[in-house]
Protein backbone atom coordinates (compact mmCIF):
# COMPACT_ATOMS: atom_id res chain seq x y z
CA UNK A 1 0.00 0.00 0.00
CA UNK A 2 1.65 3.05 -1.45
CA UNK A 3 2.83 5.87 1.48
CA UNK A 4 0.53 8.87 1.47
CA UNK A 5 2.48 12.00 0.35
CA UNK A 6 3.20 14.79 3.20
CA UNK A 7 1.63 18.38 2.51
CA UNK A 8 4.14 20.53 1.01
CA UNK A 9 5.45 23.15 3.48
CA UNK A 10 4.22 26.37 2.77
CA UNK A 11 7.06 28.96 1.38
CA UNK A 12 8.01 30.71 4.27
CA UNK A 13 6.88 34.96 4.35
CA UNK A 14 9.52 37.27 3.23
CA UNK A 15 10.25 39.93 6.25
CA UNK A 16 9.33 43.18 5.48
CA UNK A 17 12.01 45.51 4.43
CA UNK A 18 13.01 48.10 7.15
CA UNK A 19 11.96 51.47 5.81
CA UNK A 20 14.81 53.76 4.99
CA UNK A 21 16.37 56.20 7.09
CA UNK A 22 15.35 59.23 6.85
CA UNK A 23 18.59 61.80 6.86
CA UNK A 24 18.88 64.19 9.10
CA UNK A 25 17.99 67.41 7.96
CA UNK A 26 21.66 69.16 8.12
CA UNK A 27 21.66 72.03 10.68
CA UNK A 28 20.97 75.80 9.81
CA UNK A 29 24.76 77.74 11.06
CA UNK A 30 23.91 80.69 13.42
CA UNK A 31 25.61 83.50 12.30
CA UNK A 32 26.77 85.40 15.29
CA UNK A 33 25.27 89.44 14.72
CA UNK A 34 27.75 91.21 13.14
CA UNK A 35 29.60 93.78 14.80
CA UNK A 36 31.29 97.19 13.26
CA UNK A 37 33.27 98.83 15.81
CA UNK A 38 32.61 102.30 16.62
CA UNK A 39 35.66 103.86 15.47
CA UNK A 40 35.24 101.99 12.06
CA UNK A 41 31.39 103.37 11.58
CA UNK A 42 33.15 107.03 12.63
CA UNK A 43 35.16 106.40 9.68
CA UNK A 44 33.02 105.51 7.07
CA UNK A 45 30.52 107.89 8.04
CA UNK A 46 32.91 111.21 8.79
CA UNK A 47 36.46 110.90 8.07
CA UNK A 48 36.18 109.79 4.69
CA UNK A 49 34.25 112.68 3.83
CA UNK A 50 36.30 115.26 5.36
CA UNK A 51 39.30 113.94 3.85
CA UNK A 52 38.26 113.49 0.89
CA UNK A 53 37.03 117.36 0.29
CA UNK A 54 40.34 118.41 1.97
CA UNK A 55 42.66 116.47 -0.43
CA UNK A 56 40.36 115.85 -3.35
CA UNK A 57 41.50 112.46 -4.03
CA UNK A 58 40.06 111.37 -7.91
CA UNK A 59 38.81 107.91 -6.39
CA UNK A 60 37.68 106.37 -3.00
CA UNK A 61 40.51 104.12 -2.65
CA UNK A 62 43.13 106.98 -2.71
CA UNK A 63 41.72 107.73 0.70
CA UNK A 64 43.83 107.12 3.56
CA UNK A 65 42.86 104.45 6.70
CA UNK A 66 44.60 102.56 9.12
CA UNK A 67 46.17 99.27 8.05
CA UNK A 68 47.43 97.82 11.23
CA UNK A 69 49.09 98.87 14.63
CA UNK A 70 51.78 97.08 16.12
CA UNK A 71 52.32 96.73 20.30
CA UNK A 72 55.45 96.06 21.55
CA UNK A 73 56.83 95.88 25.32
CA UNK A 74 60.26 94.98 25.86
CA UNK A 75 61.09 92.51 28.62
CA UNK A 76 65.44 93.22 29.56
CA UNK A 77 64.85 91.83 32.36
CA UNK A 78 63.55 88.40 31.22
CA UNK A 79 67.45 87.66 30.76
CA UNK A 80 67.68 87.69 34.65
CA UNK A 81 64.13 86.00 35.34
CA UNK A 82 61.70 84.66 32.73
CA UNK A 83 58.75 85.06 34.99
CA UNK A 84 59.58 88.48 34.00
CA UNK A 85 58.64 87.55 30.33
CA UNK A 86 55.17 85.70 31.40
CA UNK A 87 53.79 88.69 33.48
CA UNK A 88 54.27 91.13 29.74
CA UNK A 89 52.96 88.80 27.74
CA UNK A 90 49.96 87.97 30.17
CA UNK A 91 49.07 91.93 30.42
CA UNK A 92 49.39 92.68 26.47
CA UNK A 93 46.80 89.49 25.92
CA UNK A 94 44.72 91.46 28.42
CA UNK A 95 45.10 95.05 27.22
CA UNK A 96 44.75 93.79 23.00
CA UNK A 97 42.87 90.23 23.37
CA UNK A 98 45.17 88.95 21.33
CA UNK A 99 47.72 86.50 22.10
CA UNK A 100 51.07 88.07 21.59
CA UNK A 101 54.42 86.91 19.95
CA UNK A 102 57.81 86.26 22.45
CA UNK A 103 60.77 88.31 20.35
CA UNK A 104 64.31 87.44 20.66
CA UNK A 105 67.74 88.74 20.31
CA UNK A 106 68.93 88.82 16.91
CA UNK A 107 72.31 89.10 18.06
CA UNK A 108 74.34 88.58 21.49
CA UNK A 109 75.80 91.34 23.40
CA UNK A 110 78.24 90.57 26.48
CA UNK A 111 77.87 93.64 28.35
CA UNK A 112 74.33 93.12 28.37
CA UNK A 113 74.93 88.97 28.85
CA UNK A 114 72.56 88.58 26.15
CA UNK A 115 72.80 85.99 23.80
CA UNK A 116 71.26 84.89 20.37
CA UNK A 117 68.04 83.70 20.20
CA UNK A 118 67.05 84.98 23.82
CA UNK A 119 63.51 85.95 24.50
CA UNK A 120 63.30 89.87 25.04
CA UNK A 121 60.29 91.27 24.49
CA UNK A 122 56.81 90.48 23.34
CA UNK A 123 54.71 91.86 20.45
CA UNK A 124 51.21 91.72 18.87
CA UNK A 125 50.16 93.04 15.45
CA UNK A 126 46.18 94.49 15.59
CA UNK A 127 44.11 94.25 12.11
CA UNK A 128 40.49 94.52 11.62
CA UNK A 129 37.88 94.92 14.84
CA UNK A 130 40.28 94.71 16.89
CA UNK A 131 42.75 97.27 15.70
CA UNK A 132 39.65 100.06 15.57
CA UNK A 133 38.54 98.70 19.19
CA UNK A 134 41.97 98.93 20.51
CA UNK A 135 42.51 102.96 19.06
CA UNK A 136 39.16 103.95 20.41
CA UNK A 137 40.25 102.71 23.69
CA UNK A 138 43.23 104.20 23.35
CA UNK A 139 42.22 107.85 22.43
CA UNK A 140 38.63 107.61 24.28
CA UNK A 141 40.03 106.14 27.65
CA UNK A 142 44.07 105.17 28.52
CA UNK A 143 45.41 108.43 27.21
CA UNK A 144 43.17 110.94 28.77
CA UNK A 145 44.19 108.71 32.41
CA UNK A 146 48.13 110.13 32.05
CA UNK A 147 49.03 112.28 34.46
CA UNK A 148 48.88 116.11 33.05
CA UNK A 149 48.10 114.75 29.15
CA UNK A 150 48.57 117.78 27.36
CA UNK A 151 48.56 115.65 23.90
CA UNK A 152 50.28 113.47 22.12
CA UNK A 153 53.62 114.83 19.50
CA UNK A 154 52.95 115.97 16.36
CA UNK A 155 56.59 114.83 15.65
CA UNK A 156 56.42 111.33 16.02
CA UNK A 157 55.37 110.47 12.21
CA UNK A 158 58.51 108.57 10.16
CA UNK A 159 58.29 110.55 7.32
CA UNK A 160 55.60 107.55 4.97
CA UNK A 161 52.64 108.19 7.20
CA UNK A 162 53.10 106.10 10.12
CA UNK A 163 52.78 107.11 13.75
CA UNK A 164 54.80 105.68 17.14
CA UNK A 165 53.54 106.38 20.29
CA UNK A 166 55.40 105.41 23.45
CA UNK A 167 53.68 104.85 26.87
CA UNK A 168 55.40 104.93 30.03
CA UNK A 169 53.25 102.64 31.67
CA UNK A 170 50.61 99.91 31.26
CA UNK A 171 48.42 100.70 33.94
CA UNK A 172 46.61 103.90 31.87
CA UNK A 173 45.00 100.62 30.30
CA UNK A 174 41.38 99.67 32.31
CA UNK A 175 42.35 95.59 31.86
CA UNK A 176 45.17 95.61 34.05
CA UNK A 177 44.54 95.64 37.66
CA UNK A 178 47.01 98.00 39.67
CA UNK A 179 47.37 95.56 42.89
CA UNK A 180 47.98 92.88 40.27
CA UNK A 181 51.45 94.55 38.70
CA UNK A 182 54.88 93.82 39.83
CA UNK A 183 56.27 95.85 37.58
CA UNK A 184 55.47 99.16 35.70
CA UNK A 185 56.43 98.74 31.90
CA UNK A 186 56.19 100.51 28.75
CA UNK A 187 55.50 99.87 25.76
CA UNK A 188 55.48 101.54 22.09
CA UNK A 189 52.56 101.57 19.49
CA UNK A 190 53.34 101.57 16.29
CA UNK A 191 50.17 103.06 13.33
CA UNK A 192 50.63 102.36 10.51
CA UNK A 193 48.54 103.95 7.66
CA UNK A 194 48.16 103.74 4.14
CA UNK A 195 48.53 107.57 3.75
CA UNK A 196 51.53 108.57 1.76
CA UNK A 197 52.38 111.50 3.34
CA UNK A 198 52.89 112.68 7.33
CA UNK A 199 50.35 115.42 6.67
CA UNK A 200 47.47 113.16 5.38
CA UNK A 201 48.37 110.70 8.34
CA UNK A 202 48.36 113.60 10.94
CA UNK A 203 44.82 114.78 8.99
CA UNK A 204 43.70 111.30 9.37
CA UNK A 205 44.06 110.26 13.00
CA UNK A 206 43.51 113.60 13.58
CA UNK A 207 39.58 113.00 12.46
CA UNK A 208 39.80 109.97 14.19
CA UNK A 209 39.97 111.62 17.47
CA UNK A 210 44.09 111.38 18.36
CA UNK A 211 44.40 114.06 20.45
CA UNK A 212 47.60 115.37 19.61
CA UNK A 213 49.33 118.53 21.55
CA UNK A 214 48.13 121.91 19.90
Amino acid sequence: MAEAKKPAAAPKAAAPKAAPKKEAAPKKEVKAPSYTPRMKTKYDSEVKKALMEKYHYDSVMQLPKMDKIVINIGVGDATVDAKRLEEALSELTQITGQKPVTTRAKQSVASFKLRQGQAIGCKVTLRGTRMYEFYDKLVSIALPRVRDFRGVSRNAFDGRGNYTLGIKEQLIFPEIDYDKVAKVRGMDIVIVTTAKTDEEAYTLLELMGMPFHR
